[in-house]
Order: structure tokens, then sequence, then C-alpha cells
């Protein structure tokens, strides 16, 4: 596998990786009796009570003995997939998917998170270190066993690339963050909030780009979702997550999940030069959920060009009907 640069799009994209590499379904890899004997990098609460635990990956996208020097091939970059690949196994219990966790276990499964991005964010080879989950067959999950997953790249990726800009754009221009003004002015308006615990907010954003799609934030600023603010607390995020991924499976069984947060402020070189001088103001950490409700769309995303048929304030107003207790 390497790593190849449209010089156009400035996306890194992976070359040579299948997904259908003979991952065994049965028995369930990621179960007790199949990873007890796996060294585990992370355990909640503790080794010898965990009810979650933090492995390698299998079969990662990332490794660490990989080179991460850039090469060219005429006017083309590449460079070889160093980073990490880990698994986040979010229960011992097989059957239980995160929607049915404690907001006690959910919390563990924050904490993890946070855990594993501070960490991997100490080597300086990082770029961004980010946590994704994919969950139900449409989503293309790899396992039904619940889990989510750690990535440390060496490069950004190029969506995070563009609220890095924009958000650096708008604080230039008016010294306040966009994602701080974006919740304020929701707040006021209600239409597209969801529910609030705490310091977080669940809304539909403005331009949702899929049905349903909702975004977790604090209303705190705060631009390392690793490092919360004192007003923060994890446990109301934890509600609050649980709530919602319950509210959408109203709509879906399936749903990508991804944490937003800021780039390695260890690194200050290549495409991130020029952010550190304001993005502990201008950058504002998220989590997005875009449910898989369409079996057929028209998003043409090699445009950008994204078509949703649902009204992100009508989206709102149905979800706030279903009812996310356990």
């Amino acid at each position: 596998m390497e790593l190849r640069k449209d010089p156009i799009t400035k996306s890194w994209v992976i070359i040579g990786h299948s997904d259908h590499a003979g991952l065994p379904d049965e028995p369930c890899p990621l179960c007790p009796e199949s990873t007890g004997q796996t060294e585990a990098v992370l355990y909640y609460p503790d080794k010898e009570h965990w009810q979650l635990r933090v492995i390698p990956h299998m079969r990662p996208l990332f490794r660490m003995d990989h080179d991460s020097a850039r090469t060219a091939e005429g006017i083309y970059d590449r460079m070889g997939m160093a980073g990490v690949h880990e698994v986040v196994i979010e229960t011992r219990a097989h059957s239980r998917p995160l929607s049915q966790l404690s907001d006690e276990e959910i919390k563990f499964v924050l904490d993890a998170w946070a855990t594993r991005l501070v960490e991997l964010k100490k080597d300086p080879r990082f770029k961004y270190v980010t946590v994704f989950k994919d969950h139900g067959p449409q989503a293309g999950e790899e396992w039904s066993h619940s889990h989510s997953q750690v990535t440390a790249a060496t490069f950004v990726p190029r969506r995070i690339l563009y609220e890095l800009r924009a958000a650096r754009d708008w604080y230039a221009e008016k010294e306040r963050c966009v994602f701080c003004d974006i919740l304020r002015q929701d707040i006021r308006r209600k239409k597209r909030i969801v529910e609030g615990i705490g310091d977080y907010i669940a809304l539909c954003p403005y331009a949702s780009r899929v049905p349903y799609e909702m975004w977790i934030m604090p209303q705190t600023h705060q631009y390392l979702f690793e490092a919360p603010t004192a007003s923060e607390n994890r446990r109301d995020l934890a509600r609050l997550l649980g709530r919602t991924i319950r509210r959408l499976s109203y709509i879906s069984e399936s749903y990508h999940l991804v944490v937003h947060t800021a780039p390695n402020t260890q690194v200050n070189r290549g495409e991130l030069t020029q952010y550190w001088k304001t993005i502990a103001g201008d950058y504002h950490w998220h989590i997005e959920i875009l449910p898989i409700v369409e079996k057929r769309s028209k998003s043409y995303s090699i445009k950008e060009i994204y078509f949703n048929a649902q009204k992100p304030e009508q989206a709102a107003e149905r979800l706030r009907e279903f009812n996310p207790e356990l």
C-alpha cells in the first residue's frame, strides 16, 4: 500500500488496500474469548475489570514501521503508510450496540477516544489523529460487534483542511469562531436544534448533506475534543450521544460517525504552517453523524455537490418526536 497525492484536489488517496482481505467473522475477533491473547494498548476502567479495550487493528491501514517521507514520481507525490490504526472495542457484549450502552459505558468510550488522541499526538510525525465509527451493514462496518476506530496519519484529510481554512478566514474577518456563531444563531432560532444536555448541543446543520445529518458540539468554545474545558462534563456528552444515536435508529440502522478535532498542534509544517496563529480561537471540535437513509442518492461527490430531499428544519422536528430513552 502507498499514499498518492492528487495535485489538483490535494487529496491523499490510499492505493492498494482491499476491503475483502479475509478478516474473520466467526468467531467474532472482537469478543473477549478471541481478543484475550491480544496485547491491548488501553483498558477501561482497568485491565482486570475491563469493559472496553483498545487493540491494534488486525489489518491496519497505517503502520508505525512504514516510511513517512514523501518521494517524487515526476510531478506527483507519494509516501508510505506510516501511522497508527486501532480498534476501540466498546463493550464485552457482542450484541450490544453503542446505542444500548449506559451513559457510564458511553463515557468510557469517549474517554478512550480522548486518551488515544492525546497519546498519539505526542508523535510529531502524525499531523492528524481522529476517531470514526461505521455502524450497520450499509455503512460498511467491519464487524457487528460494537466498535470504533482511531487513526493517526501523516497528512490532514481534505475536509478538515476545508474546515480549517474556512474557520481561519472567518476569524480573520470577524475575530469570532464560525462554529460559535452557528451555535448562537441556531440556539436562538431553535428550528434545527434537536436536544441540549449540559454544555452540549445536538443539531441538524443548515446545509445538511444527507437526510437527518446531525452534529454534536459544545457551546463553550474549545478546539480540542481531547481537552475539555472546565464547563464540560463528558457524562452529559455521553448521555446526549446515546440519545442522539437512539433517535437516529428510528430513521436508519446504519450511520457514519467522525470526530472532528484540531490537527496535531506539535506539527507546524507543510499544509499546517498557516493555521497555528489563530487555531485555538477559530476552530471548534464537533462530532458529525451521517445516517444512511437513501438507497439511491443524487449526490455527485466528485463535484462535492450534495442533494438532500429532507430539509434540516423538518428533520430536527421529526427527530425531537422520537423517544431516545433506553
